[in-house]
Order: C-alpha cells, then structure tokens, then sequence
C-alpha cells in the first residue's frame, strides 16, 4: 500500500518549487544499468518487405538504421531532456527483433556514475522506434508506436525490475 501521508517531493524542482538539476555531488559512483523497451506495429504491408532479419527499403535497412539512431538519441540525452545530468556511457546497445505484428526494440545502457541511465535507455528506444516509423511511412502511416517503457535499472538507491 502506498504511504499517502508523505508523497515523494519532485527531485527536479528546489524550495522554492522552481526547476532545478538534482546535486549529485555527495553520491557515490556505481555501476549503472537500465534496459528500456519500444513497441511499433508494422501492418502486413511492411511486415511482408521483412527478409533476413530486417526491412529493407529506399532509405536502406531500417532496423540497421534504427540502431544507430537509438545509440545516438541515448548519447544525446541531456541536450533533448531538460535537467539530465551528462554521463558517459560505457556501453549502449539497441537490439530490434519483429515479434508478431510488432517491431521489439531494447535499448540497454551502462554507466559507472552517480545517477541512472533510465532517460538514455528510454531515449534510445523511443528514437530507434521513431526512426523505424520513418522509414516505413512510405509503405503506409498505419504504423502505431504502441508503448515505451522502463524494463529495469540496477545500481544507485534501489533496483527496478517491472514485469
């Protein structure tokens, strides 16, 4: 049951409830890992251009395409995310599997640091799920990118797995 007397405070805001970076100055560095995960419907008319474990179109190979754009979103992070802090990643990878109806696409990242990989992991996979939706529109714009969530985070205060 949830402590409803005392809810959280808003890390990103101060006193006197204006924005604010969160001090990270007194933690401890850890390693850090968070995988997040993006779903895209791909129709039939898309899913029948898959071959040998990709899509290739005009623009290229999408998946191929989609990897270096998560990778590229997850380094980019605090310049697109208000407030994040800047990190270096010690690994990213973006791994997309057709699972159904489905494009799964996994973003994982890894950092020895003193705040979380969360945002960089859901950044990546929401930029390689967009870059698939860019690839594909000219088949058809009935693609949906259905869901975007954080499977789980290891290091810092406490580890999150959500099932």
């Amino acid at each position: 049951m949830a402590n409803t007397s005392n809810p959280p405070a808003f890390s990103h805001l101060n006193e006197q409830n204006q924005p604010a970076m969160v001090d990270i100055s007194d933690k401890h560095s850890t390693i850090r890992v968070a995988i997040a995960e993006s779903r895209v419907y791909l129709p039939e008319i898309i899913r029948k251009e898959f071959k040998g474990g990709d899509i290739n179109t005009r623009k290229g190979a999408v998946f191929q395409t989609a990897v270096i754009a998560g990778i590229m979103a997850a380094k980019k992070t605090p310049e697109l995310i208000p407030l994040c802090h800047t990190l270096l990643l010690d690994n990213c990878s973006v791994d997309i599997q057709l699972a159904d109806e489905e494009a799964v696409i996994r973003c994982t990242v890894k950092t020895t640091g003193k705040t979380g990989v969360e945002m960089e992991a859901l950044t990546g996979a929401s930029v390689a799920a967009l870059t698939v939706y860019d690839m594909c529109k000219a088949f058809t714009h009935e693609m949906i990118i259905r869901q975007t969530r954080l499977l789980s985070k290891t290091g810092g205060k406490q580890d999150v797995t959500v099932a």
